[in-house]
């Protein structure tokens, strides 16, 4: 019996094993991956949402059945690749594009559940991208939303984003939004 037991405890230490283990995870420090002072740092820009026309930013891929009638457009889904520009007008410099969804998730106010990927295309911030995901109460002053991550300069990316209504046409359902983004990042 006792060399049964010798040879149980024995034969774990006889059964070759690599020479590199696998982890899971490992820590590292910030600076290894060159991560240095953290900044904040404030975007102003306006987000072209365009319905309608020949050209539209904003498609309807999906809504509520028929039968739902929603004053709120819950069930709405709409893509986007809207220009971010750097004033208002129509015409104004375009620095990036605002790309993803947003969807009627309300059944009592319009509030849209917005997961949007702001993709800059010029300037200092050209290839870096921001994501935004949350909540938008459209009929609200100023709708505050998270910014949940970035890439390129915006790496490690948090902070939030405040989004105010500056036109919007009943008819076209076209709009103008103003966003003040405030991130911290690397």
């Amino acid at each position: 019996m006792d060399s049964v037991l010798f040879m149980i405890l024995l034969f774990p230490l006889l059964i070759p094993t690599s020479a590199k283990s696998e982890t899971f995870s490992t820590r590292l420090s910030p600076l290894e991956l060159g991560l240095k002072t953290e900044k904040l740092t404030h975007l102003h820009f306006y987000f072209h949402d365009t319905v309608t026309g020949p050209n539209p930013t904003a498609v309807r891929v999906a809504e509520a059945a028929v039968t739902n009638k929603s004053s709120t457009r819950f069930g709405l889904v709409m893509v986007i690749d809207d220009p971010l520009t750097v004033s208002p007008e129509v015409n104004s410099t375009v620095v990036g594009r605002a790309q993803g969804i947003y969807v009627g998730a309300s059944q009592s106010e319009i509030a849209y559940s917005m997961v949007i990927n702001f993709a800059f295309t010029e300037g200092k911030y050209k290839g870096s991208n921001l994501s935004l995901l949350g909540r938008n109460a459209i009929r609200s002053g100023v709708r505050e939303m998270p910014i949940v991550g970035g890439s390129g300069v915006f790496r490690f990316a948090r902070g939030y984003a405040q989004a105010k209504t500056y036109t919007s046409d009943l008819k076209t359902r076209n709009s103008i939004v103003e966003y003040n983004v405030y991130v911290f990042h690397y």
